[in-house]
């Protein structure tokens, strides 16, 4: 069995290859995120993806399957409830979620934590408070009449008040804009999220204990509150993320580089825009192809998602949905479909397995490193 030095996970936020078997009880019935958006665009290049076997894994209308495959497939099915990021990255790296974070869709925020914040706000100006249907508390505010620090100062605030279990929210987040008028109003890339710690051991934890490096880029560093992290990359976009990846690569390390590219969600799913969406996977293509370029014989790539966010579907929420899970080598010999997995886990299994750690206790998880041939 081949053991690989790096380990490359990117995780393409909201990815969604089709609604699970449980999406009904969601709400998410018919859900296809990337079916989708090939139905709603007039094309969809995608090159790299396409020749390591997406259109294999899944039938895409623009994309022909690849006679020859490259990487391995398989699509994995949640075994937590929820769909929200921090869930879905959880279960990656092995924890199993069985009580949902707390959300706040139906009535809004109490009344009485509304409160709470105003009276620490008082003298500043009104924030702009809202939620989703992700577990999330978040927080607006205008860089230049606002400021960045106070807009941290009341996220720090209101997490400490949703740490009382009637009102734990997965993340808070700071929601930092600029512009004078609408029209002008435009998000800028100080965002950041006050996530609660993991409830137990995770990969990362073990990886890091090992010796080996764990190298975050993007969102990883907030979704885990940084815990089995040892060195961290804030991105300003997508883009920026895969140049930071790339960078990572052309460096000698042993161990994982676990990658969050958000702006799939946050800029074209949430916003219900399929094109968009479209455009920033071929923007991601490109650089995948970069990537494909430079890693090595003893390198693991693994491509997946955290869950659905269908631009297709009604509301502005994410939807329950399989995931994609590519994993290539240009030393597999290999290639093809594997039997799809019960769990987010498998790959967080998967990286352990290859290190040669055990995982940790309570996880969830079953490796597929020997079928990787």
């Amino acid at each position: 069995m081949k053991k690989y030095r790096r380990i490359f996970t990117i995780v393409i936020d909201s990815l969604g290859i089709g609604a699970a078997k449980d999406a009904d009880s969601y709400g998410d019935a018919g859900t296809d995120t990337l079916g989708h958006i090939s139905e709603n665009v007039e094309n969809l290049r995608i090159p790299n993806l396409q020749k390591l076997g997406i259109a294999n894994l899944h039938p895409l209308k623009h994309v022909k399957p690849a006679d020859q495959p490259l990487a391995y497939y398989m699509a994995m099915q949640e075994a937590s409830v929820g769909k929200d990021t921090m869930t879905g990255h959880w279960e990656m790296m092995g924890l199993h979620i069985t009580t949902p974070f707390k959300t706040f869709t139906e009535h809004g925020f109490p009344k009485e934590l509304l409160e709470e914040l105003a009276e620490e706000e008082i003298n500043t100006g009104h924030m702009i408070v809202y939620t989703s249907a992700d577990s999330v508390l978040q927080i607006c505010g205008n860089e230049d009449t606002f400021g960045l620090d106070e807009l941290y100062r009341c996220c720090e605030i209101a997490r400490k008040l949703t740490m009382k279990d009637e009102w734990k929210v997965g993340r808070v987040i700071a929601r930092p804009y600029i512009g004078k008028k609408k029209g002008e109003f435009k998000r800028t890339s100080n965002r950041h999220d006050y996530a609660l710690k993991p409830y137990g051991k995770t990969v990362l934890d073990v990886l890091k204990e090992a010796g080996l490096d764990v190298i975050s880029v993007g969102k990883i560093y907030d979704i885990f509150d940084g815990e089995g992290l040892t060195e961290s990359h804030k991105s300003k976009s997508s883009v920026h993320g895969m140049e930071q990846t790339l960078e990572i690569a052309k460096r000698d390390f042993k161990g994982l580089c676990y990658v969050n590219l958000v702006d799939f969600d946050a800029l074209w799913g949430h916003r219900r825009d399929a094109i968009g969406y479209a455009r920033e996977l071929e923007k991601f293509d490109q650089n995948l192809g970069k990537l494909l370029e430079v890693i090595k014989d003893d390198d693991l790539l693994m491509i997946t998602a955290d869950h659905g966010n269908d631009p297709t579907h009604t509301g502005t929420d994410h939807t329950r949905e399989n995931v994609p899970f590519l994993v290539y080598s240009p030393s597999m010999k290999g290639s093809g479909k594997l039997k799809d997995a019960l769990s987010f886990g498998t790959l967080g299994a998967t990286i352990a397995d290859n290190f040669d750690l055990k995982m940790p206790e309570g996880t969830i998880g079953h490796s597929v490193l020997e079928s990787l041939q």
